[in-house]
């Protein structure tokens, strides 16, 4: 069994602490619950000769994330909310708990799931954690965090078509020929590419797109995470998921965080973060909760628009 077992049966566990809540959000009120308690047994860290970004984030007290929050569970936004706040999901959480380890204030730039790596690239901000998975591309141009937990979100990837096609697309030789969706520069794309090189790829800016793309005939299948999917089937009827699903590498079963390359002193005080929170067993109840925040009324995937930053070689 894979390491991440244990954090399996934590979720299980804390699913069980939200099973009184109902998915139209009639009795969450997820505003009597303090994120921060995830973490609060675990103690800061000491960063006395800190260099580059992480020396920067520390003298000016403000921890920049970039994220995409068109990825529920993952990241999406309140609309209850404002400000700050209305980022929500598995990855801000993971993001608030990363500056209470720094000591410092948390400031979300939301943006494209493409500009995010953009961003990080040229050091626009000095990390993006939006699902990202690993791949070989990412390796080269990124350093990359060590895993943290992404519950079924990465460990299966699947293909979503509509429910009146789901007797007739199965397996992948019955997308041979066919505009496949998925979102640009991801891992689906890099998984819809090599597994089903007949299908004709179509890149899609963000999943909130591709899934009206799907509903109105534009493409034939879209390829998300198994969580994403999910998520997206619970707020769009008529959405099923095709019976064949993607193999998928152990490597690229678990989430990492983008940080610019080069910035050798944060990735490892990244790192030791997330090692304390694996210790902690806090993985597993965070995705249990961002769970019952995607099925709020209110939990909405928006599209920010992609921007173009200027890449430096």
């Amino acid at each position: 069994m894979k390491k991440w077992i244990a954090l399996l049966l934590a979720a299980v566990t804390a699913l069980g602490m939200f099973a009184g809540c109902s998915g139209s959000g009639s009795d969450t009120d997820e505003d009597d619950f303090d994120v921060s308690s995830f973490w609060a047994d675990i103690t800061p860290g000491t960063f006395d000769d800190a260099t580059g970004a992480l020396a920067e984030i520390l003298e000016s007290g403000v921890l920049t994330v970039a994220l995409s929050p068109d990825f529920a569970p993952m990241e999406f936004v309140d609309t209850s909310k404002s400000g700050q706040d209305q980022y929500v999901g598995f990855d801000p959480m993971l993001a608030q708990y990363l500056a209470y380890y720094f000591g410092v204030e948390l400031e979300i730039q939301a943006m494209g799931f493409e500009t995010c790596q953009t961003a990080v690239y040229t050091a626009n901000v000095p990390m993006a954690i939006s699902g990202f998975s690993v791949t070989p591309e990412r390796a080269e141009q990124y350093e990359l965090s060590d895993y943290y937990y992404a519950g079924e979100n990465e460990t299966e990837q699947v293909i979503l078509v509509l429910e009146s096609n789901a007797e007739k697309y199965t397996s992948f030789a019955d997308l041979a020929g066919l505009d496949v969706g998925a979102q640009v520069a991801s891992l689906q794309m890099n998984l819809l590419t090599a597994q089903i090189p007949d299908a004709n790829p179509v890149t899609v800016a963000d999943l909130g797109t591709g899934v009206l793309m799907l509903q109105n005939g534009e493409i034939e299948a879209l390829c998300v995470a198994k969580g994403n999917a999910t998520a997206i089937m619970a707020s769009n009827s008529g959405l099923a998921i095709m019976e064949e699903q993607f193999e998928v590498s152990e490597e690229a079963e678990n989430n990492v965080i983008l940080i610019t390359k080069g910035e050798t002193d944060l990735l490892d005080a990244v790192n030791e973060a997330l090692a304390k929170a694996y210790a902690a067993g806090i993985y597993g109840e965070m995705y249990a909760y961002a769970q019952e925040l995607a099925g709020l009324e209110t939990a909405e995937e928006i599209t920010i628009e992609e921007e173009t930053l200027a890449a430096e070689e």
